[in-house]
């Protein structure tokens, strides 16, 4: 799911200073798959999500629960995904609770008929202020068939339109691969014409049903982010990569080619790489997902746990569990990682190092920049 950014700075111009949040202490953003049911049957499906709701999946008290201890984090970004959360028929009410409590709650659905306006405008209702609806091709043939159902993109386009009429803010998401890395033009012309507030676009990690999906190596890779930092620079939109933070790198190489200054200099000198993400924030450093079941993972392409919000708190976990306080201390990434002068703000994906290598902390192998020894 989504990577959270911070406000784009303009063109050329040096960007301010935030106050950054301790990623040690709470995560930006939280992630509840509430549930791995779905009637999609997409290529790329890291849940492999099935028809029918597993059994285990949290119950409402359980889930009312946890809202209450993500609040104790304060205030990050919830967003109720899956599979597809609206499989789940107390979801209206998880969404009122979680607005209730001071969280502010996205919704990532599926682009099934369940998808209808009325269940958006109970969304909207229950407390809900952005729903991101998935867009992997610019045609519908394309799409349809990466979703694996018929009358999939016709769905969703009358869903976006929805959103934007009700008065929602709509995010677009995205998963690139080696196929479809040459549509990313055409899929920005899309977005546009959808009136969405924010493309998220996810580099794919070979985990789930991605596993038999191609996906960039390191030069298709280098090449693709290029493209959207050109395709992000003047877009009526907010353009966000997922699991890709050497995106940062690539930010931070393309401003200072602008102003005429050593990379390493703006690196030195800034602390949003641009102004187009949380510097840092990577899986577990950030970053929290909760599974259908309770496991807190450091993303959901990234599955290993620190523990489960049935037996420890959430906050706990996060904060204490040896896996996410590995995952933040940047002494631990190993290889081309490990010396890399912008692992502070990149780091790799670790999702994608454990999917290639069986080892978190590797250097992501589809990285193309090469530190100096």
């Amino acid at each position: 799911m989504a990577q959270p950014t911070s406000p784009s700075a303009p063109a050329g111009a040096r960007p301010s200073r935030p106050v950054m949040p301790d990623f040690d202490e709470a995560p930006f953003l939280v992630i509840w798959e509430v549930t791995r049911a779905c009637d999609l049957a997409c290529r790329h499906c890291r849940a492999e999500a099935v028809g029918q709701r597993h059994p285990a999946e949290l119950t409402t008290d359980e889930g009312m629960a946890l809202l209450a201890d993500i609040r104790r984090f304060g205030r990050p970004l919830l967003v109720l995904t899956g599979g597809d959360p609206l499989k789940r028929p107390d979801l209206f009410e998880l969404i009122a609770e979680a607005k209730a409590l001071g969280l502010p709650p996205g919704l990532s659905p599926s682009g099934t008929p369940l998808l209808t306006r009325a269940a958006i405008a109970r969304a909207r209702d229950a407390g809900a202020g952005i729903v991101s609806i998935s867009f992997d091709a610019p045609t519908p043939e394309a799409h349809d068939a990466f979703r694996g159902v018929a009358g999939s993109f016709a769905r969703s386009v009358r869903a976006a339109r929805d959103v934007c009429e009700l008065g929602l803010r709509l995010q677009v998401n995205s998963v690139v691969t080696r196929a479809s890395r040459a549509d990313l033009p055409r899929m920005a012309e899309l977005v546009a014409g959808l009136g969405a507030a924010r493309w998220e676009v996810f580099v794919l990690v070979p985990t789930g049903r991605g596993r038999a999906v191609e996906g960039l190596d390191a030069d298709a890779g280098e090449a693709a982010l290029h493209t959207l930092y050109q395709l992000g620079e003047n877009a009526p939109f907010h353009l966000t990569v997922v699991e890709a933070p050497h995106y940062r790198r690539v930010a931070i190489e393309r401003l200072a080619a602008r102003t005429g200054r050593p990379p390493l200099a703006v690196l030195a000198d800034t602390t949003s790489g641009g102004g187009r993400f949380l510097p840092g924030m990577n899986d577990g450093k950030g970053f929290a997902f909760v599974s259908h079941t309770g496991a807190v993972q450091p993303s959901g392409f990234l599955p290993l746990s620190g523990g489960n919000v049935r037996s420890r708190s959430i906050v706990d976990v996060y904060r204490e569990a040896p896996l996410f306080r590995a995952l933040r201390d940047p002494e631990r990434l190993e290889g081309k990682c490990g010396r890399c002068p912008f692992r502070g703000v990149c780091g790799g994906s670790r999702a994608r190092a454990y999917a290639l290598t069986g080892n978190p902390f590797a250097s992501d192998p589809t990285c193309a920049y090469e530190p100096a020894a």
